[in-house]
C-alpha cells in the first residue's frame, strides 16, 4: 500500500497535481498489515469507516453498517411523519401512498448494492 501511495504521489506531481496531505486518509480493507502509510514526511490518518455517496464503507467491506444506518434513517423519516400517521382526517389510502413514497424510498436507497448476509437478514 505504501508503494502504491508513493507511485500515485509521484505520477500526480509529474502532471502538476498536488495531494493535500491533511485531507488524505487511509482505509485498509481486509488486511493484517498495520504499518502506517506515509506521504512524504506525513503519516496519513487511518479510518475505520467513511461515507461515500450515502453508503458507509468499512474495513470489513460488508453492508452491515450501511444497512443499520439506513434502518435508523428510515425510523427517523417514519417518526417525523407521526402527525400524518395519527391523523383521523387522512384516508388510509393516502397514508399508504405517503409511506410507499417517502419511508420505503429512504429504506431502499442503495439497497441494490447491499450484499445479502445472514446478519443483514436478521
Amino acid at each position: 500500500m505504501q508503494i502504491k501511495t508513493a507511485n500515485v504521489a509521484a505520477v500526480s506531481t509529474s502532471v502538476g497535481l498536488k495531494i493535500h496531505k491533511g485531507k488524505t486518509k487511509v482505509l485498509k480493507f481486509k488486511t493484517e498489515n498495520s504499518n502506517p502509510i506515509t506521504l512524504g514526511d506525513k503519516t496519513l490518518d487511518h479510518l475505520e469507516s467513511f461515507t461515500y455517496m450515502g453508503s458507509i464503507i468499512d474495513e470489513q467491506g460488508g453492508s452491515d453498517a450501511d444497512v443499520k444506518a439506513r434502518i435508523g434513517k428510515t425510523w427517523v423519516a417514519f417518526l417525523q411523519l407521526k402527525n400524518i400517521w395519527n391523523s383521523k382526517q387522512r384516508l388510509i389510502n393516502t397514508k399508504v401512498r405517503i409511506f410507499n413514497t417517502i419511508v420505503k424510498a429512504v429504506l431502499l436507497y442503495g439497497a441494490e448494492t447491499w450484499r445479502t448476509t445472514t446478519t443483514i437478514i436478521k
